[in-house]
């Protein structure tokens, strides 16, 4: 699987020579995502099928075979594999779908070539393909830093419930960088464990997604979802993930995330549920 990406806040703490920017970010993967798998096959290949696969029919280059090829000239193998690619995601929404994608065929064909690499080699190499891609490989609860490349443990996290909203509008991440204005923010202050999901959220209330503001001016919409999440009943926290414009919220529990998600217009891209990996 290839699980949404969320960040449940975002500075940007500084900013490169070369021009890229410095994030501080704790990550938490939702129960929702697409799914990549890989065959053996004559050449390398991809077949796209799913709700939003249409989005991507028009990239004849995308980040699952960009990685496949990555890999194959990494392990300098010829790297002949039938890819497919179940989109359930969408595009351009800030929760790392093509990360994730490219993450899960590094991951497939990792398994499909016998190649035995680690993941933080994984890692590594995902670098090269985006920001997010390093943290999309563990798929794991993380604190991303630097451009994306430094990650590290996050607090221990109590059960939660979480809720995505997108308004079908996608938004590209330079735009957002380039719309933000002001100075940087510092590295955030962590504990090492939350004892409740309550807890939790007033915690995360008191950082930012320094992105948000930027990508609100951008797309007006995601103010409208955001205020409808913080108004759906249980709801903790309501913020943006990565550089917009998917919204989430976090609830007490997964029952109460997906019932926020069934209220809200069914114009929008909206899911509810639990965390990739944990037990119901």
């Amino acid at each position: 699987m290839a699980p949404a990406k969320v960040n449940l806040f975002l500075h940007v703490t500084g900013r490169r020579a070369d021009g890229y920017h410095l994030l501080d970010s704790l990550v938490v993967f939702a129960g929702m995502g697409d799914t990549v798998s890989a065959a053996s096959g004559e050449i390398l290949s991809l077949a796209i099928e799913g709700a939003e696969g249409a989005a991507l029919e028009a990239e004849p280059d995308n980040l699952v075979l960009r990685a496949a090829r990555a890999l194959t000239m990494a392990a300098g193998l010829e790297g002949h594999a039938l890819l497919h690619l179940l989109k359930r995601l969408p595009v351009a929404s800030g929760i790392g779908g093509g990360s994730a994608d490219a993450a899960a065929s590094l991951r497939a064909l990792n398994r499909l070539w016998g190649l035995g690499w680690s993941e933080s080699r994984l890692a590594a190499l995902g670098a090269s393909l985006g920001a997010d891609v390093p943290v999309c490989v563990g798929s794991r609860p993380a604190r991303m830093e630097g451009v994306g490349e430094v990650l590290s443990a996050a607090p221990s996290l109590p059960r939660f419930g979480l809720l995505l909203a997108n308004p079908r509008e996608a938004l590209a991440t330079p735009a957002v960088f380039r719309a933000r204005q002001g100075g940087f923010s510092p590295r955030a202050r962590l504990p090492q464990a939350w004892g409740n999901a309550a807890d939790m959220a007033a915690d995360l209330a008191a950082l930012e997604n320094d992105l948000q503001a930027p990508a609100i001016s951008l797309c007006p919409a995601i103010a409208e979802v955001l205020a409808a999440i913080a108004a759906s009943p249980g709801c903790l926290l309501a913020r943006m993930s990565g550089s917009g414009a998917t919204c989430f919220g976090i609830f007490p529990n997964a029952a109460a995330a997906a019932a926020a998600a069934a209220a809200l217009p069914t114009a929008w891209w909206c899911w509810g549920g639990g965390l990739h990996g944990a037990a119901l």
